[in-house]
């Protein structure tokens, strides 16, 4: 799986890394999210998906790999 997001459509909630820490992190000064792990394995699949809906600005998505 691989992670795509639209930092100009963020709103800085945070709420992806706090369900997937492992994957998504913040800028502390824009207050955007940072994708720390683009092509996560598989493990961190179910934090992930929490996380693209729990995403109240709906601007993270999952592609498919490859």
């Amino acid at each position: 799986m691989k992670i795509a997001v639209d930092t100009s459509l963020c709103i800085g909630s945070g709420t992806c890394a706090l369900t997937a820490p492992a994957v998504f992190g913040q800028d502390e000064e824009q207050a955007v999210v940072v994708i720390l792990d683009p092509d996560p394995p598989e493990a961190q699949r179910e934090a992930v998906e929490l996380a693209v809906a729990s995403c109240p600005a709906a601007v993270i998505r999952m592609l498919a790999a490859g």
